[in-house]
Parts: C-alpha cells; sequence; structure tokens
C-alpha cells in the first residue's frame, strides 16, 4: 500500500510541474481529424499539455472539398510573421497533391487549395501527412510530406505495407502561389513517414516513424538532427517510444522540457514521452486524455488573448 501512495504521489506531483512548465501564458492547441478524416478540422485545448478539451462540441471547423476523395486527414497549422494561421493536410490516400488554406483566426478559413506537389512524378502513389515550418533564414515556408515512388529505392522496397516504399520530399513557397519542384528531404535507406521537424537552438530536429514492417516490425518513433532545415538529417536515433505502434509525432518544447505526442493508432488512444536532452525520453502515456477519436494531430499555440477573442 505504502508503494502504491508513492507512485500516485509522484505522478501528481509529475502532472503538477509539467502544468506549471507548459502554461506561461499560452494556450496550446492541437489540430486532429475523426475517422477517415470526412468531416475534417478539429480542434482541442489545453492548458498542461495533458489535459485536453474538444472546442465546438468536437463537431468540424473546416471540411474538406479539394481532391476526388475530399479527406482532411493529418492537419498541420503554424502561425507564420505574416500572422496567419497556415494549414496543410493530406487529401486522400493516393493522390499527388495536398491540401492547404489560411486563417485569421482557426475559426474562418480561406478557399482551400489543391497543391500538386507530385504530379510531376506521374507513378507517385500517394502524399502523405504534409507538414510545414517557416525557414527564418531564406524567409520562406517550408512544406514536407512521405511518398512511395515505386522502384526509386531499393532499400525497403520489400520491407514495408504492401507496395509502400516512402522517403521524405519538400517544397518552399514565399505566398502559396508559387512553389519550388520538390525535393528529396530524408533517405536513410528505410520505410519513413510522419515527419515533424523542430527547432532546436542552431540545430534542427526531425521527428519520425520508421514505417518497417519487416522480417521484424518498428512502427515506431525515431529523430533525426541536422545543421540545416532542409538537409544533413542523418541516421534515426534508436526509437523514443515503446512496444506499441506509434505514429504522427508533434512536438513542443516547454521550457528545458520536450514533449512529444504521438498516435498509438493500433489501440485508439493517443500517448506522449517527455524529455530534457533529446537523448532520454519518458514515456507519460498513462498522463495524457484527448477527446475519444482524436487521430494524427499536431501541436501549436497561441497566447492567451488569441484563445479568448478566437473562441468566445
Amino acid at each position: 500500500m505504502k508503494r502504491i501512495f508513492s507512485v500516485v504521489l509522484l505522478l501528481i506531483l509529475m502532472q503538477q510541474s509539467y502544468a506549471q512548465l507548459l502554461l506561461k501564458n499560452k494556450v496550446l492547441m492541437f489540430a486532429s481529424f475523426r475517422d477517415n478524416g470526412e468531416d475534417g478540422l478539429h480542434l482541442a485545448w489545453s492548458k498542461d499539455g495533458l489535459n485536453w478539451t474538444a472546442l465546438k462540441g468536437d463537431s468540424s471547423f473546416l471540411r474538406p472539398i479539394v481532391s476526388k476523395d475530399k479527406l482532411m486527414r493529418d492537419p498541420c497549422i503554424i502561425k507564420g510573421p505574416d500572422n496567419l494561421f497556415h494549414m496543410v493536410w493530406t487529401v486522400s490516400w493516393k493522390d499527388q497533391g495536398i491540401g492547404y488554406a489560411s486563417s485569421k483566426d482557426l475559426v474562418h478559413w480561406s478557399t482551400q487549395q489543391f497543391i500538386p506537389v507530385m504530379q510531376h512524378e506521374p507513378t507517385a502513389l500517394n502524399c502523405w501527412a504534409p507538414e510545414i515550418i517557416y525557414d527564418e533564414q531564406h524567409k520562406n515556408y517550408m512544406i514536407y510530406w512521405s511518398t512511395t515512388i515505386p522502384g526509386r529505392f531499393a532499400a525497403g522496397d520489400t520491407s514495408g505495407d504492401e507496395k509502400y516504399n516512402h522517403r521524405l520530399y519538400y517544397v518552399t513557397t514565399k505566398d502559396f502561389k508559387k512553389y519550388t519542384t520538390a525535393k528529396l528531404l530524408y533517405n536513410q535507406g528505410f520505410n519513413v513517414i510522419d515527419a515533424t521537424i523542430q527547432k532546436a537552438g542552431k540545430k534542427y530536429i526531425l521527428f519520425l516513424k520508421d514505417e518497417t514492417l519487416k522480417p521484424i516490425p518498428e512502427k515506431n518513433i525515431r529523430m533525426a538532427i541536422s545543421d540545416d532545415l532542409n538537409r544533413g538529417f542523418g541516421k534515426p536515433s534508436a526509437p523514443i517510444t515503446g512496444h506499441y505502434w506509434a505514429e504522427g509525432p508533434t512536438a513542443v518544447k516547454a521550457g528545458n522540457k520536450w514533449m512529444v505526442y504521438f498516435d498509438k493508432y493500433t489501440e485508439g488512444n493517443y500517448g506522449a514521452v517527455i524529455s530534457t536532452d533529446l537523448v532520454n525520453w519518458k514515456d507519460i502515456s498513462a498522463m495524457v486524455h484527448f477527446p475519444k477519436g482524436t487521430r494524427h494531430g499536431t501541436v501549436f499555440s497561441i497566447s492567451i488573448n488569441e484563445f479568448k477573442q478566437f473562441f468566445k
């Protein structure tokens, strides 16, 4: 009994410390989807990064209208230097482009665009889980995602699910009207999806899903580091997640702690790990609570004033 009490007390103290750490005059937001992405964008918020509450009664803020499948999976939102929120998403399981829209308040959104990022590769099978980051050095936005081009890479061609052998690609844009031609972002000889990049000092951290299925399943979250945003990411780290299948990593740093959320998609719930040094990770999945049905989302923050204005 004494041991159980000690464990419970430790969990309470840990939760309080995380809450104090993550508030800092900010509200954490989480963009995600439900089911197959048919009804579009769902938003949730949190004061402590652990307990998440759905907004708008967990109904959609934006319904998808682009691409023949009209899905809105894996939404990623960032706030740009133009004070607009920019969102990209997966429009289909097998399209050669992605979706894009912008908003001033996360409630009212611009006309949706279809960006044909891989249509110059006629055999490309898909464009999955796009994310977006602002490149302060070059004053542009980088959009990156995973695609399978059959026969392009021999390594990993028989190790994935069905015919898929993904690599990461990217384009850049300054105005969301003109885009560069897609280039290879990450190839370390294995099947990789669900990338998210965070800046850490002068370096960039690429969190990714090792999509290897055969001969031994990986299906875990790893990370790679580079001095540059769109090149130089090396071999991945050991898995930072546990003995379960995980995908869709999304990361936030508060104080000296990094928290990485991920979709435990075979279990139907969300997990998280936390670290102070990007080397040693502690699984705190038991402490995080998301709205039922939350799928592959991304975390970002807004000010308390913005939260009050946007969601009166």
